[in-house]
């Protein structure tokens, strides 16, 4: 092909191919960009919700041996008021 069949051939399809595979790229950047975002915040709030979990468990068995140290001193009172009674 000879310069001047060159400069004639209309290059506008590929700069319009090429503008919309950028547009496209960019989207597509931007929609992985979200997804990872998403995936970290879902990770930390699952982090947070296994840590709370474990909080609860543990602050569940103190209420337990708290409850059952009250019903003791209960008892304790109880027996204590009876011997004063005598």
């Amino acid at each position: 092909m000879s310069h001047e069949n060159e400069s004639k051939i209309d290059t506008t399809p590929i700069q319009l191919l090429t503008e919309q595979y950028q547009a496209d790229l960019w989207e597509y950047k931007k929609r992985e960009s979200l997804y990872l975002e998403t995936e970290n915040k879902l990770k930390g709030t699952k982090q947070i919700v296994i840590e709370m979990s474990s909080t609860i468990r543990e602050l569940k068995t103190q209420n337990d041996n708290f409850q059952a140290e009250i019903a003791r001193l209960h008892e304790e009172i109880q027996l204590l008021e009876m011997q004063i009674k005598k």
